[in-house]
C-alpha cells in the first residue's frame, strides 16, 4: 500500500476524479496551471492554509524550466552589486529555510571560490560584499525566526592556497580568492518532493492534463477544461474552482491569451545552456565562478561531475524543447577554459542541457509587483497569474500568488488563514537526521554498501525506509541499473509507485539523472529501465519497445541539434522527434 502523499498511478485516477467533481467535491478552492516548482509551491502553501486545492500539468512535474536550471539555491551575490539588498536577504533566509529546516535532505552546502585578479582593491572590495552576504544570511533569519545561516563563513586565500584547493586551476593570472559557501538542490526531485508534501497534506495532483480553456461565469473564471493525455479519446475534462492560479512559466502568455487577458504579463524566454563533465578533468576540492562579458559562469560540483554553466540568449522558438547548439556549448568552454590548466574539449562533455528562464518584460497598471523578481497579477476575476522569480525564492512566490487568490476567496466564503508553509517540513525531512546518524546499521541490515545508503539519503532523506522496504521483500532491487550503476533497480520501481513517473522520460530525466550523468545519456539504461517501470504501468512488450525506441530517437535529435550552429537549426534537429504524450 501507498504512503501518505505517494503519487502513484491509481493516486493520480483518484485525484483527477476528485477534481472533476466524481468523488462528492463540486468545487476546489484553489486549481492551480502548472507542475513546476511555482506550481507545487502553491499548492502546497493553498492546501496547508486549509483550501481545497488540485493542480494539473500538461506534462511532467518540473518537465520545463524547473528541472533545468543551476541547481543552486543561493542568494544571488550579483544583487548586492545592484544594491537590491532586500532582494538578497529574502533569497538568503529561503536558503536557510531549506537547509536548516524545510529540506535539509536535499538541499546542502557546496564552497566556490571567487577569483581575485586586481591586487590593490578587489580584495576589500569582494571581501567586504561577502563580510555583508555572510552577516545578512545569520542576521535576517535569527531577527525573522526562521533559523541560522546553516553553512561555513568565507575566507581568504592566497594563490598558494588557490593551488592547494584547486591543482587544476590557473593561478598565473589571479593575485588569489576568497572561498564562500552557497548551497545546491537537485531541482526535479525538490519539485516532486513538493508536490508529495502538498498530496500528503490532501491536494490533488494530476500530471499529463492539459488545459485547453477556461470555463466562465461573466467575466468571472470558475475553473478549466481540459484533456486527459493518457486517455486522449475521453471526454473533455471541467474543473471547477473559486480561483484559478496560473503558474505555466514561459507559457504564460499562452494562458493569457486562452483567458482574454488584457496583456498584464508579457514573458520573455532567455535560453540557458549547461555542460556536465566527469569529476575527474578537473581537479579540485570547491567550485568556482568565471567572469564573463556579461555576467559569471558557475563551475558547481555534483557528485562524480562537474556542472558547468550558464548562458543568457533570447529564445522564440519551441518552448517545451529549447535547444542548446554547438555554438553554445563552445562559448561555455571558451569560458572555463581560460582558467584551466588543463583545457576541456567536446569529447569531454557527458551531458547537456538549455533551460528557459520566464523573464517579465512587460506590465500593465493592474500588475502589483512583489518583488523584482517576480510579479503577481489578476488579470480577470477568479484568476491569479505569477511569472518571474526564481528557485530559491519558489516560497516566496507561492505565498504572494495564494495571498493575491485570499482577496477572492475572501468574498465567497471564510477567510483564508495566512501561509505557514516556513514551518512546513517536506517529506523525507522528518527523520533524516536519525537514519543518517543510522547509516551504517541500515547498510547492515539492507545488505547495501554505506555509500550507498548515502546515496539514498541524499535522494530520499527520512522516506529511505520505504525503498529499503521495497528491497527487503524483492532482493532483485538491489541491483544497481545497467549502464547507470550510481542508480538501482528500487528506485525506478520507487519513482513509478510513489514519485508520479509514468514515462521513460520522468524517470532517465528528472527522477535520477541518467541522462545527463552518463555519456550515453541514458541508452544503454533505457531498456532495463523500462522493463522495470512495465511491472508497475502494466506496460507490454510493445509499450516497452515504443518506451525505448522513442528515447534512442530523442537522443539521437538533441544530439544532433547540439551540432548545429543556430537556434533555428537546432530547434528543427531537436523536433525531428516528437512527444510520446
Amino acid at each position: 500500500m501507498a504512503s501518505p502523499g505517494a503519487l502513484s498511478p491509481e493516486d493520480r485516477d483518484a485525484a483527477l476524479s476528485a477534481m472533476v467533481g466524481l468523488s462528492g467535491e463540486s468545487e476546489l478552492d484553489v486549481l492551480v496551471v502548472g507542475g513546476g516548482v511555482v506550481g507545487a509551491g502553491v499548492a502546497l502553501d493553498a492546501v496547508t492554509r486549509g483550501l481545497s486545492t488540485g493542480l494539473v500539468e500538461q506534462r511532467d512535474l518540473a518537465s520545463g524550466t524547473s528541472s533545468r536550471s543551476s541547481k543552486l539555491v543561493h542568494g544571488g551575490l550579483r544583487y548586492l552589486e545592484m544594491l537590491d539588498f532586500a532582494l538578497v536577504k529574502e533569497a538568503l533566509e529561503e536558503r536557510g529555510l531549506l537547509l536548516t529546516r524545510l529540506a535539509p535532505h536535499l538541499v546542502r552546502p557546496v564552497p566556490f571560490l571567487y577569483p581575485l585578479t586586481h591586487r590593490i582593491w578587489e580584495r576589500p572590495y569582494v571581501g567586504s560584499g561577502l563580510m555583508l552576504y555572510d552577516g545578512m544570511a545569520t542576521l535576517g533569519p535569527l531577527l525573522s525566526g526562521t533559523g541560522g545561516m546553516g553553512m561555513p563563513r568565507h575566507r581568504h586565500l592566497t594563490r598558494k592556497g588557490v593551488s592547494r584547493i584547486a591543482p587544476d586551476f590557473r593561478t598565473d593570472q589571479i593575485t588569489g580568492a576568497i572561498q564562500y559557501y552557497d548551497a545546491q538542490v537537485d531541482d526535479a526531485r525538490l519539485v516532486m518532493t513538493i508536490a508529495r508534501t502538498a498530496a500528503r497534506h490532501g491536494a490533488h495532483i494530476a500530471t499529463r492534463v492539459r488545459v485547453t480553456g477556461f470555463l466562465r461565469e461573466g467575466d468571472r473564471v470558475v475553473g478549466v477544461r481540459a484533456v486527459d493525455l493518457e486517455h486522449p479519446d475521453s471526454a473533455e475534462l471541467q474543473i471547477r474552482a473559486r480561483v484559478v492560479v496560473n503558474a505555466a512559466g514561459v507559457w504564460t502568455d499562452e494562458i493569457q491569451e486562452m483567458v482574454g487577458g488584457r496583456g498584464a504579463l508579457h514573458v520573455q524566454a532567455s535560453k540557458g545552456v549547461h555542460i556536465v563533465v566527469p569529476r575527474d578533468r578537473i581537479r579540485s576540492d570547491s567550485g568556482f565562478i568565471v567572469r564573463t562579458e556579461k555576467s559569471v559562469l558557475f563551475v558547481i560540483p555534483w557528485g562524480r561531475h562537474w556542472i558547468i554553466g550558464t548562458t543568457d540568449t533570447p529564445w522564440d522558438l519551441d518552448l517545451a524543447h529549447p535547444a542548446a547548439t554547438r555554438t553554445d556549448i563552445d562559448y561555455v568552454l571558451a569560458h572555463v577554459n581560460a582558467i584551466l590548466k588543463e583545457p576541456l574539449d567536446h569529447e569531454d562533455v557527458e551531458g547537456v542541457w538549455a533551460g528557459l528562464r520566464p523573464l517579465l518584460v512587460g506590465e500593465s497598471e493592474q500588475t502589483a509587483k512583489l518583488s523584482r523578481e517576480h510579479t503577481v497579477v489578476t488579470p480577470v476575476p477568479g484568476l491569479v497569474m505569477i511569472a518571474g522569480g526564481k528557485l530559491t525564492t519558489y516560497r516566496v512566490m507561492a505565498k504572494d500568488a495564494v495571498d493575491a487568490a485570499a482577496h477572492t476567496l475572501r468574498t465567497l466564503g471564510p477567510e483564508p488563514r495566512e501561509s505557514i508553509t516556513d514551518r512546513v517540513r517536506l517529506l523525507g525531512a522528518d527523520g533524516y537526521e536519525t537514519r543518517s546518524n543510522q547509516r551504517v546499521l541500515l547498510a547492515r541490515r539492507s545488505g547495501l554498501h554505506v555509500g550507498r545508503i548515502d546515496h539514498l539519503l541524499g535522494r530520499y532523506g527520512g522516506l529511505v525506509d520505504e525503498v529499503l522496504d521495497l528491497i527487503a521483500s524483492r532482493r532483485q532491487l538491489a541491483l544497481p541499473l545497467e549502464g547507470a550503476d550510481d542508480y538501482l533497480a528500487a528506485e525506478v520501481v520507487y519513482a513509478v509507485s510513489h514519485e508520479g513517473a509514468r514515462h521513460l522520460d520522468d524517470v532517465l530525466s528528472r527522477r535520477t539523472r541518467i541522462s545527463i550523468e552518463t555519456f550515453d545519456r541514458g541508452v544503454t539504461a533505457a531498456p532495463s529501465v523500462a522493463r522495470l517501470m512495465a511491472g508497475e504501468l502494466g506496460w507490454d512488450q510493445d509499450e516497452i519497445d515504443k518506451q525505448v525506441s522513442w528515447w534512442m530517437h530523442r537522443t539521437e535529435a538533441e544530439r544532433l541539434s547540439q551540432s548545429m550552429v543556430t537556434d533555428a537549426e537546432a530547434d528543427r534537429a531537436r523536433l525531428e522527434v516528437t512527444d510520446l504524450v
